[in-house]
């Protein structure tokens, strides 16, 4: 059994657009090999695997479900994933768990911003693709193109495919050659060329047999094998050599009975391509003798008798042409025998594939420790060796991964067990009958055989074997309660699963909140996370109706993050429950559930809680300036703390924008770095490894980064001098030796530096110096110690500053952190900027008693906690002095349109003051493209408002891109007079979009508004209020 048994299992998962065309090429698949579960007239309509009556009515796929299909002796399992952006998530569980991918792309519409995102899922994931073009009758109906035309759009979507991929593997080949080219000489470059994948080839191509082209509707399909088969005997030519003149510039020279490339032809300009010629211009045939009202109904007959149809003369007399033709087509060229025997013959078994996709799944550790015990790393060793074998031999250790978990309620389980005996299904494991909710988890078994009642180890993304006992809080101890194989909605009880399947598992519901490795031995690593391409940023505050239900709220909210992947569920600072979630559609999916299925109780929901940044206005055009400011002493604010012995100067700048890029970006690494944790770096460098070469040190690939982004910068901003953007690059290299600190929360896109030596203290004072402790982690910088203050040290009483001035240097940092964290504009965080804090200490003035140096100190409170706010209040200052502005989050939002709904549709967008970026027009249809920047803030009910005013006729997609700093001035106010003379004086300018989005934060925060509660005294207000 064993080996050969694995060999016959293919799993697959099917990624698109939404209303590609997903759930019903599922529906055909099913109704082919699901086991009769499916009626074959049913196929299409029903979208067996959309079980949840939100799908039903919303007509998308929300979630993904699995479904075990037996075609010839294979088994195949299927798993359907959304193609909405806010389901992006489950796209992600679904190619963690999947061997092979099924791309799916509309024939009329073409690659959209989606295809992007799943190819890169796929790719990232290590999954083979296979490219299925769909809905091609729509070429012949709807656009009516000939078949030539339709030739030339089928191949220009390829290429686009094509071009996707290539872009993806040439990141990877280009990453590969700097790794090697930097890494040591000796040896190791030889291998390493090996690898290097050969970009030559196109990744999709119909000659190779992973291009088929289906109308998923009506059930029909093809690929290029299947005619070459048709036409081998008929042309006198070999299938082989046929299936590769099919496709692309080859001509049939009927004269000569030869295949020709465009050389070839001479004269004969008519001559069409062996593509449209042998398979477009018969199924051109069919369509029209079928649908036209004068067709040649001669043209089915013969294409029933001469491939042996068995169609029902039922169908073949019935009226409606429609399902004629589907009667005939879905006969003749089967989809469901197509794609899986394109599944069968190009993607890889899970033996094939766990060795090419383990340096995905489980990267290499670098062992940094140089204790560790010798038996765990031979024994994580061999568990990575069976995993990279898919070894399912009884012995082998046996390793799963849980890719996320779902619910279903009770009454959902199968009552019977796998051999017939009655199972009580209400013995929830430790979840004292809580909730009709049992939890269930969706699994791959990578190693070994999985059975019922078996003891496992649960371990988390952070699990590491080699340090023991300092890792108990992420390893638990679980028992299986029961395996089941997936049937879509329904569950099959199985008694044991061996590796290469996919399984849902009961009895982890209390041991795992999203993902997790299971595994029988303690000595294994785990999994690497997953990468999911967008974060949740809608977030809404929830409370219950009636405060008596908080309780049922609190239960609900803990099923409803761990049902749901992608989820977030914290507590504000203000004690509100916060609920982030993907998009618009995902959360009024969560709260739906939240009302109906796990809290059941109704529900206030807030308005959505946008989240801004604040910032200061910067000259890019100009950085020397920027410098120069921050090099003289007079731009500064002062404070002073009240006791009057620190004096705090502050001084601020706005980083270049591609430098704050990298820090945001970064923000994980730069934790790991700065906290030294790199040995458990090797967590968030996964994500990045797709984009990193995967031998490099993290460390230095951040650094260089920073360096480029500065160089990046100060060339765009001096073009034309050279020497000038030199000077400036120069400048921030050396700022960067000087970074104290990062922030908010030590890791943001805001800098502390270190002040200045040169400008040294004066007599009595003494300057706080801090250590640029930050560039000496990230290998800026040596960390240099306050050692060389030593010379100062006159006197006794400098000496004590000197030790006061190290111990207050924790406050110092505190202060930055909450200032970074807190802006002066409405308490958002800070974004991009530069701070450099000079703080003065000076001795205490000579009591002449001890006592009363007491009293005074005891009067202000605490010497830190004043420098702490000192420092807040100074760096605030600071922000409100250089002109500072609002930064807001900006979706990237691709719209598609016909073109008399052109107008409506810029009239939304103007509305939600978006930009446009570009439009274009699609070859071949009717729609126009466009391409425009939404701010976030404006974007909630935006696809409502768009389907209302273009009678549903656009479609829009939103996903997060970047911030982008509001130019407007939110403290405006007339001063010249062509301003006056544009904007009124004071007292009637209305508030610019800033200001407005300001005060909306403040009155969320319940900070002070200016604002005039009354605005016309004098002016009577009657009742009717028609005044």
């Amino acid at each position: 059994m064993g080996d050969s048994d694995a060999r016959k299992i293919r799993n697959i998962c099917i990624l698109a657009h939404v209303d590609h065309g997903k759930t019903t090429l599922a529906d055909h698949l099913i109704a082919a090999t699901g086991g009769g579960v499916l009626h074959p007239k049913l196929a299409g309509k029903l979208r067996f695997m959309d079980y949840l009556d939100e799908e039903q009515r919303r007509a998308i796929t929300m979630k993904s479900s699995s479904i075990a299909l037996h075609y010839k002796d294979y088994a195949i399992n299927l798993i359907d994933s959304p193609g909405h952006m806010d389901f992006c998530c489950e796209v992600s569980t679904a190619a963690r768990l999947s061997d092979g991918a099924l791309v799916l792309v509309d024939a009329v519409e073409g690659v959209h911003i989606q295809t992007h995102a799943v190819l890169r899922q796929a790719w990232i994931e290590k999954v083979t693709p296979c490219l299925v073009l769909n809905k091609i009758d729509r070429l012949i109906c709807e656009l009516r193109l000939s078949p030539t035309e339709a030739y030339n759009r089928l191949l220009r979507i390829v290429h686009e495919v094509n071009g996707i991929m290539s872009a993806y593997k040439s990141e990877k080949y280009l990453s590969d050659v700097d790794s090697i080219l930097a890494g040591p000489t000796s040896g190791v470059g030889d291998e390493n060329i090996e690898l290097i994948e050969d970009d030559e080839e196109d990744t999709f191509q119909p000659q190779k047999g992973n291009v088929a082209f289906v109308c998923a509707l009506d059930g029909w399909g093809f690929g290029i094998h299947e005619f070459a088969e048709f036409y081998a005997s008929k042309l006198g030519a070999s299938a082989v050599v046929l299936q590769k003149a099919l496709w692309g510039p080859r001509y049939f020279n009927s004269k000569t009975k030869m295949i020709v490339g465009k050389k070839g032809l001479g004269g004969a300009s008519k001559a069409r391509p062996m593509f449209v010629q042998f398979v477009l211009e018969p199924l051109w045939q069919v369509y029209q003798a079928a649908l036209e009202p004068d067709g040649d109904k001669a043209v089915l007959e013969k294409v029933v008798k001469s491939f042996n149809l068995s169609v029902p003369p039922r169908e073949l007399q019935n009226k409606d042409p429609k399902v004629l033709l589907q009667a005939v087509m879905s006969r003749w060229l089967p989809l469901s025998d197509t794609i899986l025997s394109m599944v069968v013959k190009c993607m890889p078994d899970p033996i094939a594939a766990q060795s090419f996709r383990i340096s995905r799944l489980l990267p290499k550790r670098e062992i940094l420790d140089k204790v560790v015990d010798p038996n765990v790393l031979a024994e994580a060793d061999h568990v990575r060796k069976s995993i990279e074998a898919c070894d399912s031999s009884p012995g082998a250790p046996c390793v799963a991964y849980v890719s996320k978990m779902f619910a279903v309620p009770m009454k959902m389980l199968p009552q019977r067990g796998p051999h017939g005996e009655i199972l009580s299904n209400f013995t929830d494991e430790g979840g004292n009958g809580e909730s009709d909710e049992c939890f269930l988890a969706f699994a791959r078994i990578f190693s070994g055989i999985l059975s019922s009642g078996q003891k496992v180890f649960v371990l988390s993304a952070l699990y590491d074997p080699l340090r023991g006992e300092s890792m108990q809080k992420h390893i638990q101890e679980a028992e299986l309660h029961s395996l089941y194989l997936m049937m879509g909605q329904g569950l099959k009880p199985v008694a044991s699963a061996k590796a290469g399947n996919v399984v849902a598992i009961r009895g982890l519901g209390q041991h795992i909140l999203k993902t997790a490795t299971l595994s029988s031995t303690r000595n294994s690593w785990p999994f690497s996370s997953m990468a999911f391409q967008v974060a949740p940023t809608l977030r809404v505050a929830i409370e219950p109706s009636d405060p008596a239900d908080m309780s049922a709220l609190m239960k609900g909210l803990r099923l409803l993050n761990r049902a749901d992947p992608f989820v977030e569920v914290t507590v504000s600072s203000r004690g509100e429950h916060v609920l982030a979630a993907a998009g618009e559609v995902h959360l009024e999916r969560c709260i739906k559930d939240l009302k109906e299925r796990f809290a059941k109780v109704s529900l206030e929901v807030s308005p959505p809680l946008v989240s801004y940044k604040e910032t200061i206005e910067g000259n890019l055009s100009n950085p020397l300036e920027n410098l120069k400011q921050l090099s003289s002493s007079s731009d500064y604010v002062e404070k002073i703390t009240p006791n009057g012995r620190c004096t705090i100067r502050v001084q601020v700048m706005k980083l270049p924008p591609t430098l704050t890029k990298v820090l945001d970006e970064s923000a994980d690494l730069l934790g790991n770095i700065i906290g030294g944790k790199l040995e458990q770096s090797s967590k968030s460098l996964e994500i990045q490894a797709s984009s990193v070469g995967e031998d490099e040190n993290p460390k230095d690939t951040l650094r260089k980064r920073m360096v480029d982004a500065v160089e990046v910068d100060m060339v765009s901003g001096n073009e034309n001098d050279k020497e000038r953007a030199e000077k400036c690059k120069a400048k921030w290299l050396k700022l960067l030796r000087r970074i104290w600190a990062l922030g908010p929360r030590q890791v943001g896109p805001n800098i502390l530096l270190v002040p200045d030596y040169k400008r040294n203290s004066s007599e009595c004072s003494v300057l706080l110096r801090g250590s640029p402790y930050v560039s000496a982690r990230l290998g800026f910088a040596e960390n240099s110690s306050s050692g060389d203050m030593a010379a100062d040290t006159s006197s006794e009483v400098i000496e004590s500053l000197y030790k006061e001035a190290e111990s207050l240097e924790s406050s110092v940092l505190s202060g930055f952190q909450l200032a970074a964290a807190a802006g002066p504009l409405c308490e958002e965080p800070m974004w991009g900027l530069a701070f450099v804090i000079e703080a003065y200490i000076s001795p205490l003035t000579a009591q002449p008693d001890e006592s009363e140096a007491m009293q005074q100190s005891e009067q202000y409170g605490l010497f830190t906690g004043q420098v702490m706010t000192a420092v807040k209040d100074a760096c605030r200052a600071a922000v409100l002095q250089r002109k500072p502005r609002l930064v807001e989050a900006m979706y990237f939002c691709e719209l598609n349109t016909p073109t008399e709904y052109l107008g409506s549709m810029y009239a939304v967008l103007s509305r939600r003051r978006a930009r446009v970026l570009k439009e274009e027009m699609q070859e071949g249809s009717p729609l126009f493209t466009v391409h425009a920047y939404v701010p976030v803030s404006e974007s909630f009910g935006f696809a409502d408002e768009l389907r209302r005013w273009t009678s549903g006729a656009a479609s829009a997609l939103l996903v997060l891109s970047h911030w982008e700093a509001l130019p407007e001035d939110p403290f405006f106010v007339p001063k010249t007079e062509e301003e006056i003379e544009e904007f009124g004086d004071g007292s009637s300018v209305l508030p610019n979009t800033a200001r407005k989005l300001i005060d909306a934060v403040r009155r969320r925060k319940g900070l002070p508004v200016e604002e005039k509660v009354v605005q016309h005294a004098t002016k009577q207000r009657t009742l009717a209020r028609k005044v």
